[in-house]
């Protein structure tokens, strides 16, 4: 799904009537503990504290005039897509029905209601909960927003907009992998501005599925998701994503949770910033890659800031949260 930069600029004007832009930095103690320049785009800053808020902006506004007619949205999420299409959907007078998995963060669940969705708890992973989503979408006269849609990247895609043409132009740039819209949109607004850029994209070890996918050079499932970076647990990658990083990105890497546990701790005593296990994948991959990006300017996407406070305190007191 390529776009043109004036495809996202138009995203970015729709976005930014509802939301600010929000901050990239150099952090010098992150830049002390990796070696590299490390410019952070800070979308933890965003109203929802998450990326996802931009590409529900684009959705629903897309869904208002394509499908007038519709009374509402049904879609499925570990957290921050749900708060996002929540957000926007009432925003524009229209039902919201959200799936979770049942064992669902609770913190997640509550912000989620907050922006008025109908929580539903069905199975016990995303995966499984999307599948029922989709079959209720039918039967319940909604419209079934998928965790990819062109859309969904179009509005993403702003972001990754921003960060180029604010930071100094960044050698690497690394992004975590869930569904793929965070990764496809840094690679369009790459593309868009012909930017030679290095795009890295990030899972967790317990949940490699695009990594598996784009080695294998063909969509591979994994038998389980369980990490407690809740916004990168896929077991099935979604093959219209697979077909744009698999293509755009330079490589996959994959991060332990031991890892990502002491990356929420680094941003947190480098930048005083609250990272959830997929806002910290990126620097994560980062500080393993170690000397690799040695004095190269580099770009982490911190995509999330929504860690429960359990979790948070086990990292912050040494240990690693297990879901």
């Amino acid at each position: 799904m390529p776009f043109t930069l004036d495809d996202l600029e138009a995203a970015a004007r729709l976005v930014h009537g509802q939301m600010a832009p929000t901050p990239q930095y150099e952090w010098p103690q992150l830049s002390a503990a990796t070696g590299a320049e490390v410019w952070v785009k800070h979308e933890n800053h965003g109203p929802i504290g998450a990326f996802k808020a931009r590409g529900a902006i684009t959705f629903i506004d897309w869904l208002r005039r394509s499908h007038p007619e519709c009374p509402g949205i049904i879609t499925a999420t570990r957290g921050n897509h749900g708060q996002a299409q929540a957000r926007a959907a009432t925003r524009a007078g229209l039902r919201a029905v959200v799936y979770v998995p049942k064992g669902n963060s609770v913190e997640k669940n509550a912000a989620m209601r907050s922006f008025g969705a109908e929580l539903r708890e069905h199975g016990h992973d995303f995966d499984t909960a999307k599948d029922e989503a989709m079959r209720a979408a039918a039967a319940e006269g909604l419209f079934p927003v998928p965790p990819f849609h062109p859309e969904l990247v179009r509005g993403v895609a702003t972001y990754a907009l921003e960060f180029f043409r604010a930071a100094p132009p960044v050698d690497a740039v690394y992004v975590p992998i869930g569904c793929g819209s965070g990764i496809c949109g840094v690679i369009a607004a790459r593309d868009a501005l012909g930017l030679a850029t290095e795009v890295i994209g990030v899972v967790a070890s317990e949940a490699a599925g695009a990594k598996l996918s784009v080695e294998a050079g063909r969509l591979t499932e994994t038998n389980s998701a369980r990490t407690f970076a809740d916004g990168m647990a896929v077991r099935v990658p979604v093959e219209a994503a697979l077909a744009i990083y698999g293509f755009g990105a330079a490589r996959i890497v994959a991060v332990g949770e031991d890892e990502i546990a002491a990356a929420v701790r680094l941003y947190f005593a480098a930048t005083h910033n609250v990272a959830e296990g997929a806002g910290a994948a990126a620097l994560a991959a980062l500080v393993q890659d170690g000397s690799a990006m040695r004095g190269r300017r580099v770009g982490l996407i911190l995509s999330g800031g929504n860690i429960d406070t359990d979790w948070f305190r086990t990292i912050l007191a040494g240990g690693t949260p297990r879901p």
